[in-house]
């Protein structure tokens, strides 16, 4: 009876988790520092960075299209980026990734990342100065281009005399992909030295668009001393204690612990598939900060402050990446000097295995051209690999069977004696030699496995929008076909929890074949149990990408093939799978 117990409080704890944990540790468990702040009009504010230009305060929504049409701008143009630099502050704040589309439809605008201030989902980047003695330029301040559009083969300079004796330049770069380089330039032409100290910093309005998760992080990142930072978020930037598991694992809610000083390194906002970060010359000692105030966020670094005397100059370049985080793309980075660039992918625990799966994956798809055929051919290595292992636990398994009716007459003989009983039990296990954790362990050498293609399938963008077959254009989003709507003939959408697609029912159908395939359970509970674990992992998967599910039910299907296997080479082991 208290088997029976335990099994029933398993699955329901089990679902609780499956169901519940993320939304309770968003809710209740954010991880991370609370913003460095200061008493102002006699409320507790996020302290801005000296100096930079931080998130525009709140102001009326305007059209995209008359704000950019509001100030001077040059033109950016290459294979990955489109849009324009205004003018009115040296702000980059107007970028396009042309080769990425919002959805799947034909007509679908381009993905958008950069968007002015004033404008739905401002985010943008800008360069700047501050320093004592120092006429610096600010948001306002409107520059003068040389050159009419920047490209691969043609950088721009901004120029602006600030009419007491310093001349500041920000030449602008841009590379093939998504890399644009600003070299920050302070001529002194005046009688008197004066302190120069450059800066540059990313802003955006709003939480991303993507929910972060236990499993995926969304928001401020960075690479501080040569290590990973996910520590801080945008529930903390709006000031909100760290949650239980953030302190747990050694996160301190101590004022002002998102700011940082490092060497080398970058900083900046991802989202589940795009980035923006700042990356400063790998040699210098920086100092910055994140902060919010009002839904506003920003992430700024600087360098020392220089003493620049009269008749010198002085330069500082930082680069800005903004675009789509492609493995190859980041790891070219990385190559190139950026420390743990493709760390902007939050790999999680398991980075050192999820990198060898992802560059089979990404292999497969450029060979078979289709990312569906490509999951189900690694779904066949991953089984190829793990044959044997699998084959040691369905031994283990079919004979751990055959001895249960043993077992079961055992525990009625002693079953008023525990202690006895498990000395009977483990007689038994030697008597005929099986042994009850051998079906274990290969489930556990197979958990890193799952969890590594789990993710891999879920962050990368390589998958985002493939196509596999028939009705099934995405194999990032959940399955669209959905049965409770009759495959879309009748005029609503389900809720999430009850969209149950067609992948989503082959699930289920394929893990129900394959728990009857196994020996049958001894006790009616646990058959129970298992009748039902086919259906409830159907409702618990609709949700998540297809890829995922594709993965599953090719696993589902080889798994059977391997018992079948197993069954008809060694029949005795079958001999507890009851006729069908």
């Amino acid at each position: 009876m208290d088997d029976k117990k335990n099994i029933i409080l398993a699955v329901l704890l089990t679902a609780a988790i499956l169901f519940g944990w993320q939304y309770v540790s968003n809710r209740y468990f954010p991880a991370a520092n609370p913003p460095a702040t200061k008493i102002e009009g006699g409320k507790t504010v996020p302290v801005a960075a000296p100096g930079t230009d931080a998130a525009d305060g709140p102001a009326a929504i305007r059209d995209r299209a008359l704000v950019l049409k509001d100030s001077p701008r040059v033109a950016i143009r290459t294979p990955r980026l489109t849009g324009s630099i205004n003018l009115k502050g040296a702000r980059i704040d107007d970028i396009v990734l042309p080769t990425y589309k919002d959805t799947i439809a034909k007509d679908s605008p381009s993905v958008r990342l950069y968007s002015p201030s004033g404008t739905q989902d401002a985010y943008f980047a800008g360069f700047g100065w501050q320093g004592e003695g120092l006429t610096a330029p600010t948001k306002d301040t409107v520059w003068t281009a040389q050159g009419s559009e920047l490209t691969p083969t043609s950088p721009v300079t901004l120029t602006w005399n600030n009419g007491v004796g310093q001349i500041f330049e920000i030449r602008l770069s841009v590379d093939e992909n998504y890399m644009i380089t600003a070299a920050q330039k302070v001529s002194n032409t005046g009688a008197g030295a004066v302190g120069v100290k450059p800066y540059s910093y990313i802003s955006r309005k709003d939480h991303s668009k993507d929910l972060s998760t236990w499993t995926i992080h969304t928001g401020p990142v960075g690479v501080f001393n040569g290590a990973a930072n996910y520590d801080i978020n945008f529930d903390n930037l709006d000031g909100q204690e760290p949650g239980f598991f953030a302190k747990m694992f050694g996160t301190k809610a101590v004022a002002g612990a998102n700011k940082y000083t490092t060497t080398g390194g970058w900083v900046g906002f991802t989202d589940k598939y795009w980035l923006s970060a700042l990356v400063p010359d790998q040699k210098a000692v920086v100092s910055g900060q994140f902060q919010g105030l009002n839904k506003q966020y920003q992430a700024d670094i600087s360098t020392m402050t220089s003493i620049l005397q009269p008749g010198k100059a002085i330069t500082q370049s930082v680069r800005l990446f903004v675009g789509a985080k492609e493995v190859k793309t980041l790891q070219a980075y990385e190559r190139a000097g950026v420390p743990l660039f493709d760390r902007a992918i939050d790999w999680g625990w398991f980075y050192w295995f999820e990198q060898p799966i992802f560059a089979l994956l990404h292999w497969l798809f450029e060979t078979l051209g289709n990312f569906g055929v490509a999951i189900i051919c690694l779904t066949f290595c991953v089984r190829a690999l793990m044959f044997p292992v699998a084959q040691r636990q369905f031994a283990s398994m079919a004979a751990m069977r055959a001895v249960q009716p043993k077992m079961k007459a055992l525990q009625e003989k002693y079953k008023d004696d525990k202690q006895q009983l498990q000395l009977k039990m483990m007689e038994l296990y030697k008597q005929e030699k099986v042994n009850p954790l051998a079906g274990c362990l290969p489930i556990f050498i197979q958990i890193p496995i799952f969890f590594a293609l789990y993710k891999v399938l879920q962050l990368t963008i390589e998958m985002r929008h493939q196509p596999f077959v028939l009705w099934i254009k995405d194999l990032s989003a959940p399955d669209p076909m959905h049965i409770l709507n009759l495959f879309g003939l009748l005029p609503f959408t389900p809720p999430s929890f009850l969209a149950i697609g067609v992948l989503a029912l082959l699930l289920g159908i394929s893990m129900y074949f394959q728990f009857k395939l196994n020996p049958a359970q001894m006790d009616p509970m646990q058959q129970q149990v298992f009748a039902i674990m086919p259906w409830m992992m159907m409702f618990i998967m609709a949700p998540f990408a297809a890829g995922l599910l594709v993965y599953w039910i090719t696993n589902n299907c080889l798994s059977m093939a391997q018992q079948w296997w197993l069954y008809r080479k060694h029949p005795v082991q079958s001999a507890t799978v009851p006729a069908k």
